[in-house]
């Protein structure tokens, strides 16, 4: 996320926790089970937990699950354990403190993030997901440190191909590296073997070390799209329903919710022209090629 420039969406623009509730109990009555929050960075939200036990109470709702940054999670995590969260993905781009706040541009952040897994794991968040996304010449000599961590820990690391989103266009051409080669390196560790993967797994193809506690993942977006496979919808924070996190496709559901209309035509017309495919290889905007940053439409 940019330290400068950004616009700030008014307040009156976001979602209440009561309307964004009232999207999901409709799209629960179609059929959602599922539900992840995420941002930006959703612990930055005034009581999150909260918003977790009014989806929580929903008729359908079989899973509530978080993505953060885990800066702020360790002060919460008990709350969110108890509000109906069942498990996380913590977002960790290295295991070296110095590196980890030049790459999130947060001075003092590591001890948080750190503070935060070990919190997670206390009051039981199960699985606790690790994303890390791969950067060449600036955590590519990390992989094997992060591989190590899921033998003796009960985490699942997953490793995420450098995506071109937003700002970060001119990075990601000079820094990809593919999960195949991270792959190939764990590989040279020992012996790995392909599993199931945990509770919501999502894209992610597992494997684990003999005895380990923990399980590797992939995540291929840009070698290997899993598009045929993404059965998924992002409600933004302003209530844009997005089919494609990597879209500039949405609906606006906020000002129908507000104006009290009927929101199941709005969200099956957005489903029904959810992209079969991601164009970030080729940089278009064609179909779903409108280049977002992840800080306006959440991982």
């Amino acid at each position: 996320m940019p330290l400068e420039g950004l616009d700030w969406l008014k307040r009156e623009s976001l979602l209440s926790y009561e309307e964004i509730a009232s999207v999901v109990r409709t799209m629960a009555g179609m059929g959602l089970k599922k539900v992840r929050i995420s941002g930006g960075e959703p612990l930055i939200r005034k009581d999150l937990s909260h918003l977790v036990r009014l989806v929580a109470e929903i008729p359908g709702i079989e899973d509530i699950s978080l993505s953060t940054n885990a800066v702020l999670l360790a002060d919460q995590a008990q709350d969110l354990h108890d509000a109906g969260i069942s498990r996380v993905n913590v977002s960790l781009d290295s295991l070296q403190e110095e590196r980890v706040e030049s790459i999130a541009r947060r001075p003092g952040c590591f001890d948080g993030i750190m503070q935060g897994l070990e919190a997670a794991e206390a009051v039981g968040f199960d699985p606790i997901k690790i994303n890390v996304v791969l950067i060449g010449g600036q955590n590519d000599d990390e992989i094997e440190d992060f591989a190590r961590i899921t033998r003796d820990r009960p985490w699942h690391v997953r490793f995420i191909e450098l995506m071109p989103t937003g700002s970060n266009l001119e990075l990601s051409a000079d820094n990809y590296v593919s999960c195949q080669e991270a792959l190939a390196r764990i590989r040279r560790m020992g012996n790995i073997e392909p599993v199931e993967g945990p509770a919501g797994n999502g894209p992610a193809t597992y494997f684990r070390f003999p005895g380990a506690a923990g399980t590797v993942g992939v995540i291929t977006p840009m070698s290997h799209n899993y598009c045929d496979r993404c059965n998924r919808m992002r409600l933004t924070a302003d209530g844009q329903l997005r089919p494609c996190l990597f879209g500039s496709i949405q609906t606006n559901l906020r000002d129908p919710l507000r104006a009290g209309a009927d929101l199941v035509p709005l969200i099956e017309e957005t489903l029904h022209i959810k992209p079969e495919r991601h164009y970030l290889i080729q940089g278009s905007d064609e179909g779903s090629g409108g280049l977002v940053a992840l800080s306006q439409t959440g991982g």
